[in-house]
């Protein structure tokens, strides 16, 4: 059996899904299964990653390198199996043209179906067209959790039989730390204050209106702490940035942009408390990372999220901005609450692993090899 898996978004900054994918890719070879997988991508890089499987290159083809390069590599790389690690426009013809090839669909989430208003009109509704075209051509199709394989059954009418559960997990890299890291912050971020941290691109889905309404609160009931929002701007971002305004919170939110896994980490350990009342994940890996790393976690009782946190975490109503506010004061200033937490949260963690992860997945291609 030959695999092949494209890979091509590990070659950028990788965030979501590329991590998904990179870590998956990891314990791949860790297994020894990479001397059977083809990783199909643009162009070399220095990745070390690329020195421990078959390496194929999408031929360059001026304005048809995707539509005709793309599963001209497929056919010449010989798979039996192609692994899509997620959907979009630009990897959409080998479900049509390479025929003979079994393919794999990893589907993170259904956001921009369930939540359309929440993107850009052309990108949400291509999305979610192509997604609806392909899904015909597929053999099976993985999911990162069962609130997700739900969701494939309610909104796409896919067969139960043609949906498999991979949860994702933290690298274990994301563990509590012992050293000077807040001496890292401090130097490389200047950050040497107490915070509250929220991982994720700024966006309407994150919620991130509601967590700067429970800090002004918290802070009006005498506790100083400041907001770090670790990831990029996203689309509609202006809408936090003018509820900062607002709120006069310009002093006490903090916007480092994407950072390094090894400072993400850093970060994690030095927060008091992880707050991620997003409305819909299609698994939640930030509040399963600070978990791992020992940190308080409080989310959404929605989607997927009571799923990867269990009890170890506390769980809100995204809508309910009293209840946060409440659960965020209750951990900042009961300790025992937070040792408990703490204790809990690192034993959830460690229910998830990509070894799992990995295992899972290449049982599902010796299934499909065989059908």
């Amino acid at each position: 059996m030959k695999v092949g898996i494209l890979s091509w978004s590990i070659d950028r900054s990788r965030t979501g899904v590329d991590n998904y994918l990179y870590s998956l890719l990891n314990e791949m070879h860790k297994l020894g299964y990479s001397k059977n997988i083809d990783l199909i991508h643009h162009k070399k890089n220095n990745d070390p990653i690329y020195n421990e499987f078959n390496e194929i290159l999408i031929p360059k083809i001026p304005l048809l390198t995707n539509t005709i390069g793309m599963p001209l590599a497929v056919k010449n790389s010989g798979v039996d199996i192609l692994h899509f690690p997620f959907h979009w426009i630009n990897q959409t013809t080998p479900f049509f043209i390479n025929y003979g090839v079994k393919k794999i669909l990893t589907i993170h989430d259904l956001t921009p179906i369930l939540f359309p208003e929440m993107f850009k009109f052309h990108i949400g509704r291509s999305w979610a067209f192509l997604l609806n075209i392909i899904k015909k051509k597929v053999d099976f199709i993985i999911v990162d959790s069962y609130n997700t394989r739900e969701d494939c059954i309610k909104y796409l009418g896919i067969p139960e039989n043609k949906i498999g559960v991979t949860h994702l997990a933290a690298d274990s890299r994301y563990c509590p730390l012992k050293d000077n890291f807040k001496e890292d912050l401090k130097r490389d971020y200047n950050i040497n204050y107490n915070f509250i941290l929220h991982v994720g691109t700024v966006e309407a889905r994150k919620n991130i209106t509601s967590i700067l309404k429970s800090l002004y609160k918290i802070k009006k009931r005498g506790l100083d702490y400041k907001l770090v929002n670790i990831g990029a701007m996203g689309w509609k971002h202006e809408n936090v940035l003018e509820e900062i305004q607002k709120l006069n919170l310009q002093d006490d939110v903090i916007f480092p942009g994407y950072v390094p896994d090894d400072d993400l980490i850093k970060f994690y350990n030095a927060a008091d408390l992880l707050v991620y009342p997003s409305f819909y994940e299609g698994f939640g890996l930030p509040p399963l990372e600070a978990m791992a790393c020992g940190t308080p976690v409080i989310t959404s009782n929605t989607s997927s999220l009571p799923e990867v946190v269990g009890e170890a975490g506390i769980m809100v109503d995204p809508l309910d901005v009293d209840a946060l506010t409440e659960s965020i004061y209750q951990v900042l200033t009961n300790p025992n609450l937070q040792k408990d937490m703490q204790k809990n949260g690192l034993e959830r963690s460690k229910m998830f692993t990509w070894e799992k992860t990995a295992k899972k997945t290449w049982k599902i291609y010796e299934m499909i090899n065989e059908i």
